[in-house]
């Protein structure tokens, strides 16, 4: 092809590029101009809604502080941080009103307040309205069989409208980690906006598995054998980690529940300036009144594994390391261990995980050493930790550990996954004495579990002292306090 043929070509090109570039970006700055004038409609709509004296503000200047926390009844260590919160609010902002937004419409506030005191003992001094929200299905996980947290995420932002249409309060907290909704409330409903972080929507540690091709719970086995899916799904999650730094940026306070979930918002959200460590409050008190004299010999000795049955929490490499460890000691004499499996089953998907677990158990042959108590009764559930020697967690970076402290209040010696909250927070050494053990792989736990068997009933008091003096720190009390100074500048 000659030089004057390329030349006729390109000029076409150009002039057909151009033809369509100038009409497309005046179409694109009319779609954003209409959206800009839609948005500040919505935003003076929402702020005459606030000023008005309405079925959530008693009178006009009386402050609505609303807490986003669509499963309020779930029953759960988020809720327990729901109420708590509440109460301590309550106690210091008596004069304001208290709003919820929940999707649970199966119940009436008078059950789930009623749930609340049953469950946790927890009272509230005044009382709380509830908003009831039509759409949480659109935070269903279920909902979106692939790109899930894409899909959850934009499904809170309805939620969040929503919320925001029934009520608009004065100050906005998401207790349950729909960093999405932050922006609606601080920016159309002019609230001062907080959250309290269980775990982070995306962390850096998911960035490092899809990169390095690991095979997890999140990151199916056939992406992990594919480079291009792979690197389409880092892609994929290195965009939503932009978008979810940009939506937590908008906090006003931010609250952690641990070491490692504040180094992961710091990393993503940029909010080094209020953001704080406010550990979950722990019902330290209810397993103080559990003696902690010497309890079974090593040979009849209770493990109690604490925790629901969801993929994250790695019960099968419980079941194998114990597995390891009856192997093991069966060489000198034939142990009756007993392994406890302490969970709750919430579906159809975590009955059937406990189905298969029972298989595994029947495939290793410790089927007779091993008990399935599923939702069982808290004074049942004590009372299993008040006979268990060994405490045992297995989850990879939990972001916590409300069981591992539990368990250590109770009294026994607690073995937790080298990782997270537990390395992090609360299996650390009390005054420079142990508090308990870390593992990582099969063997680390059969050989630490041993260990402890092997210790003398002296040494094993010792620590389980230091333990249960170690966890006065995660109590009702001290999360008072450090929650309302977190949330104090959201009131000046």
């Amino acid at each position: 092809m000659e030089v004057g043929e390329w030349n006729l070509y390109l000029s076409k090109f150009l002039r057909l590029f151009f033809s369509l570039l100038f009409p497309g970006l005046i179409i694109c700055g009319l779609l954003c101009f209409c959206l800009i004038v839609i948005l500040l409609r919505i935003r003076i709509m929402l702020l005459r809604k606030k000023e008005s004296v309405s079925l959530y503000r008693n009178k006009k200047n009386q402050k609505v502080i609303a807490f986003f926390h669509p499963y309020c009844n779930a029953g759960g260590g988020g809720e327990r941080v729901l109420w708590c919160a509440l109460r301590a609010l309550q106690k210091k902002y008596h004069d304001a009103t208290y709003v919820v937004y929940t999707g649970d419409e199966d119940v009436t506030g008078e059950q789930i307040l009623n749930d609340a005191f049953r469950r946790f003992n927890i009272k509230l001094v005044h009382p709380v309205k509830f908003v009831f929200l039509r759409k949480r299905y659109l935070v269903e996980a279920s909902l979106y069989p692939h790109f899930t947290l894409l899909g959850q995420s934009l499904g809170s932002i309805f939620l969040g409208l929503e919320a925001l249409w029934k009520c608009v309060p004065d100050v906005y907290i998401d207790s349950m980690g729909y960093a999405f909704t932050l922006p609606l409330f601080k920016c159309l409903g002019d609230c001062k906006v907080g959250s309290y972080v269980h775990y982070p929507t995306i962390s850096t540690d998911m960035l490092s598995v899809v990169r390095n091709q690991n095979a997890g719970f999140n990151n199916a086995t056939f992406i992990t054998r594919n480079s291009f899916l792979s690197k389409v799904k880092l892609i994929y999650y290195y965009l939503f980690a932009l978008i979810y730094g940009l939506v937590g940026s908008c906090s006003d306070v931010v609250m952690v529940n641990s070491s490692w979930t504040l180094n992961h918002i710091l990393s993503l959200w940029k909010v080094q300036s209020c953001c704080s460590i406010v550990y979950p409050p722990c019902d330290v008190k209810t397993f103080l009144d559990i003696p902690l004299h010497e309890k079974q010999t090593a040979s009849e000795a209770l493990v109690v594994s604490v925790g629901q049955f969801r993929p994250e929490k790695n019960h099968p490499l419980q079941i194998r390391a114990f597995a390891k460890l009856l192997e093991e000691m069966a060489t000198e004499c034939p142990p009756s261990l007993k392994l406890i499996l302490i969970g709750g089953c919430r579906n159809k998907d975590d009955e059937h995980r406990v189905n298969q677990l029972k298989k595994l158990c029947e495939d290793l042959g410790v089927q007779e050493n091993v008990e399935f108590q599923i939702n069982i009764p808290f004074e049942e559930f004590k009372h299993y930790l008040s006979k268990a020697m060994i405490g045992l967690h297995t989850m990879w970076n939990e972001h916590f550990g409300i069981g591992v402290v539990e368990c250590m209040a109770a009294g026994t010696v607690m073995l937790a996954h080298n990782s997270g909250g537990p390395k992090l927070d609360i299996v650390v050494p009390y005054e420079g004495n142990i508090t308990g053990f870390l593992a990582e792989s099969e063997e680390d736990y059969a050989e630490t579990m041993a260990h402890i068997l092997c210790m003398s009933p002296e040494k094993r008091l010792q620590i389980r002292k230091n333990a249960r003096q170690s966890v006065s720190r995660f109590s009702d009390q001290e999360f008072e306090v450090t929650f309302l100074s977190s949330v104090e500048r959201l009131f000046i």
